[in-house]
């Protein structure tokens, strides 16, 4: 039982060596809007993803940009023989998740002396960088 185990732990870090993993957490952006840009670049390889980030025109790409340049920079470290891959066009966005982060509540005066909630929200950004599988040739 002990060796099985073994063998499956070494397994899963072959697996999780060919990923890469960046956080970016207490964005000051609504969770909707950066939804909108995260799924531009899901399951879109790096290089092409780089490029949709940097003409797009919303606010909320920039961020993402700089969050998907630091995965990159993850991947390189985790990888430093097979930076082929990222160049061949290998490396793709395998998972970006947008959870939602604290809200800020804010009171903003209305008329007639009542006062109206103003929600500054936020949100978590991860994203999940993986090496596509090779083609099977029969």
């Amino acid at each position: 039982m002990g060796k099985r185990k073994r063998l499956m732990a070494e397994g899963l870090k072959e697996a999780k060596k060919a990923t890469a993993i960046a956080k970016l957490n207490d964005v000051p952006t609504s969770p909707r809007k950066m939804r909108l840009v995260a799924d531009t670049i899901r399951g879109v390889e790096v290089n092409r993803a780089l490029d949709l980030l940097k003409f797009s025109k919303r606010e909320a790409s920039n961020r993402l940009e700089t969050l998907l340049r630091s995965a990159i920079a993850n991947w390189e470290a985790k990888n430093p023989e097979n930076t082929k891959d990222l160049d061949n066009g290998n490396v793709y966005v395998k998972t970006i998740m947008v959870d939602e982060g604290r809200t800020l509540k804010r009171i903003r005066p209305c008329p007639r002396g009542r006062a109206g909630r103003i929600r500054k929200r936020s949100n978590h950004v991860t994203v999940v960088l993986d090496v596509k599988p090779a083609a099977v040739e029969e």
